[in-house]
């Protein structure tokens, strides 16, 4: 009986002080990057912003080497990753080098790639360069963070763009569904 009660009150004693000492101590925090930050198959190496602190419709212009790891081709294309406090993230992109969407990287070899983009919105953002890699997945490289400052950019939305993806669009279902025989349930 004895032993209970003993073994009762230690436990309780042990939730007080666990819960206090969760309370006490810091919380840690981070900017939300994902954990993979560099891919098995291909590393971003030598990552470099043209600027830390833009005013809107200044030009970003990010730099670095994708070295491969790996002894086999792989296709690829870079993005931009970015993140703000604000739901903006508004960049414009301007220019690409290796250009094109989709380009090859060699097996083993160091391809330098040039991103520019022109800031549209003021916030402060955490920017990464993002390779995807076709069959492997997104991999970010080290990022930095770039203020900036200004009115905001509104640029005019391209309809005749949208009327031509809606037209596509329905072009597609329009064969899908004519050349898809209709299932009996």
């Amino acid at each position: 009986m004895m032993a209970s009660k003993t073994l009762i009150a230690m436990a309780l004693a042990t939730i007080i002080a666990v819960s206090i000492i969760t309370y006490i101590l810091p919380a840690a925090s981070a900017h939300g990057v994902q954990a993979q930050l560099q891919s098995r198959f291909v590393r971003i190496d030598n990552e470099q912003f043209s600027d830390q602190t833009l005013t809107t419709g200044e030009d970003l212009t990010v730099t670095g080497e994708l070295t491969s790891l790996v002894n086999r081709p792989l296709r690829a294309w870079l993005s931009l990753f970015s993140e703000s406090s604000n739901a903006g993230n508004r960049w414009e992109f301007l220019a690409r080098d290796p250009p094109g969407n989709i380009f090859d990287i060699p097996p083993g070899a160091t391809v330098p790639y040039s991103i520019t983009v022109r800031a549209l919105e003021p916030a402060t953002y955490h920017v990464h360069t993002q390779l995807n890699v076709e069959h492997v997945g997104p991999g970010l490289g080290r990022g930095a963070t770039v203020s900036v400052t200004g009115e905001p950019i509104l640029k005019p939305i391209p309809y005749s763009s949208i009327v031509y993806q809606c037209i596509i669009i329905g072009v597609g279902l329009g064969v899908t569904f004519a050349t898809r025989p209709w299932q009996v349930i």
